[in-house]
């Protein structure tokens, strides 16, 4: 029996079929990888930023124009995985840099300049006339213009705040005195310190333990172990879960002013907010310094954040039937009204102003911290520390609503995709804020309303199934940590590069030669996407060479011919 030949357009096992070739049947085409999508893999491998913008750079002494492509910059890796990645990193650096701090931070202003002192004499002089204009009873506006451009100028001259000081707005009345259900907390004398203690050992070594802590939000209804699905949906409080998480953030802030309280220094912290398996947030804490583990539960368990809030315990419209919107020029002369609006809402039946933010507010809510508190010791150098850098870090990438886990097998399950549904319907018609539009489902008025608002229709932060309720910050650095801002250790990272490539800093030295404009996306010189992509390859595996040469050179070993080389095992 003789071999029945292959057919010409079957491709072989041993060679790859050629992408070109049009003869190729479709399902076999079909199965090839597209040009474009290996181009981003590779570029991702080469911790490339898939999303770059560009930017052309001017050169002021030349006239000569260059492309360049600046990262994206997001941190979230849904969107672009090497820019995700490079923001963690400088994140667990700045952690990593002032969780044991062994000396006071210096966050002492800089001495004003003879150009800013100028400014305010110049400043205090107008004032004075715009003083004296006022009691003379002439007209202050052309006063007030001109100091608005000063106090502009003050400002871009390097001073910050406002010459006046103080408040700009009036400030809400609200009782100060501690609720009856909240134990009372010891107050110490405050000292001049961000450090904590120190423990001398019996063989002269000193030792400066800090903190890691974790806390939690309270129960709202029995969770499947393993699950982090409620055992009864129909029992589940997704309305106090949707509040809580949307005033987490101030209960936060609430812990840190009794915990300095308590300490009697100033308390310094590096804490991230992260969701758990019941799509619940959570707050990680890497605190300096120490204190005893009872007193820090004391604190949690006696910490609470009351919302001063119009009631939202009534609908009063819903569906067609909604307030409507009047502009102030339509309603006469005698109404008085909101500042900063153009108009205002309407009861349909009535014709009445609903009632402002402010005139409806009252104690709508308490948050507080669950019982789960847990409180580790953390030593300056040891492989906890490390293990606990990386651990308040590692979600970082990820939005509140993403599954912590992709290979969990649980990821999938419909019962928790059904709870996340449920928790963003929640979210829906729950305000997230005095603008918030869902202000007027309960016969309220937000604040700065505006036309065209409609309940349930709120494009904040808050409402979208990818933040859950919690509209703040998911890293939260005090201001004395590390010293640094993350503008100034990303800074660091690239002096750092500059330095080993031997490359002058042109953003410092040449500051004002260049010019940089982005480039637009309906320009039709702007360089295709595939192309910017394969120039940032090209860039990171030449930076790469040159570290990889300098270090065989401090090594004192033979430098590598990289020429040959694949370019994947460079970049690698």
């Amino acid at each position: 029996m003789t071999d029945t030949p292959a057919h010409p357009s079957t491709p072989s096992t041993d060679t790859p079929p050629n992408g070109s070739d049009r003869t190729l049947p479709r399902l076999v085409r079909d199965t090839l990888p597209v040009a474009l999508d290996v181009a981003i893999e590779v570029a991702k491998l080469n911790g490339v930023c898939i999303r770059p913008i560009e930017m052309r750079r001017l050169d002021t002494h030349t006239g000569q124009s260059e492309p360049f492509d600046i990262p994206c910059g997001t941190t979230q890796e849904a969107k672009c995985p090497p820019c995700a990645k490079r923001n963690q990193q400088l994140r667990r650096a700045q952690c990593r840099e002032g969780w044991h701090l062994d000396h006071e931070p210096i966050a002492e202003p800089h001495p004003s300049t003879e150009d800013q002192r100028w400014l305010i004499e110049f400043r205090a002089d107008v004032q004075a006339k715009r003083d004296e204009a006022e009691r003379d009873g002439e007209d202050t506006f052309d006063w007030e213009e001109a100091i608005a451009g000063i106090d502009a100028e003050i400002n871009a001259a390097g001073m910050r705040g406002n010459v006046l000081g103080g408040r700009t707005a009036p400030k809400r009345s609200r009782s100060t005195r501690r609720r009856q259900d909240a134990p009372d907390l010891p107050k110490r004398a405050k000292q001049d310190t961000t450090l904590g203690r120190t423990f001398i050992a019996p063989d002269g070594r000193v030792y400066r333990p800090s903190l890691f802590v974790t806390l939690t939000l309270p129960s709202y209804g029995k969770i499947r172990s393993g699950l982090g699905v409620p055992v009864d949906p129909s029992t589940y409080d997704y309305a106090r879960a949707a509040r809580d998480a949307l005033h987490f953030s101030k209960l936060v802030d609430r812990f840190v002013q009794n915990l300095r309280r308590v300490a009697g220094y100033d308390v310094q912290y590096f804490a991230t907010v992260e969701p758990q398996k019941r799509l619940a947030p959570h707050l990680h804490m890497a605190i300096r310094g120490t204190m005893p583990r009872a007193e820090i539960k004391a604190i949690a368990a006696a910490t609470y954040h009351q919302v001063w809030w119009p009631s939202v315990d009534e609908v009063k419209f819903d569906g067609d039937h909604l307030p409507i919107w009047a502009p102030r020029a339509d309603l006469g002369d005698g109404a008085t009204y909101p500042d900063g609006q153009a108009g205002d809402y309407l009861d349909p039946e009535t014709g009445e102003l609903l009632p402002t933010w402010d005139e409806a507010a009252e104690p709508l809510h308490v948050v507080r911290f669950g019982p789960q508190v847990d409180v580790q010791g953390i030593v300056a150098g040891s492989p906890d520390a490390h293990k606990r850098i990386g651990y308040l870090t590692k979600y970082l990438t990820k939005n509140l609503g993403d599954p912590l886990d992709p290979d969990d097998p649980t990821t999938n399950d419909l019962a928790r995709r059904d709870h996340a549904v449920r928790m963003v319907e929640a979210l829906r018609y729950e305000p997230c804020s005095p603008t918030c539009a869902n202000w007027l489902r309960y016969g309220i008025q937000p604040k700065g309303a505006k036309a065209g608002m409609l309940p349930g229709r709120c494009k904040g932060k808050a409402h979208k199934a990818e933040h859950l309720g919690y509209a703040g910050r998911r890293v939260l650095v005090s201001r004395k940590w590390s010293n640094k801002t993350l503008r100034e250790h990303k800074a660091d990272r690239r002096a750092w590069v500059l330095d080993m490539l031997g490359l002058p800093d042109e953003a410092v030295t040449d500051s004002h030669r260049y010019v940089w404009r982005p480039v637009s996306t309906s320009d039709p010189t702007r360089t295709p996407l595939a192309k910017r992509l394969l120039r940032g390859v090209a860039d990171r595996h030449r930076t790469k060479a040159r570290l990889a040469e300098l270090q065989a050179r401090a090594d004192g070993t033979p430098v590598p011919d990289l020429s040959a080389t694949p370019a994947l095992e460079v970049a690698a």
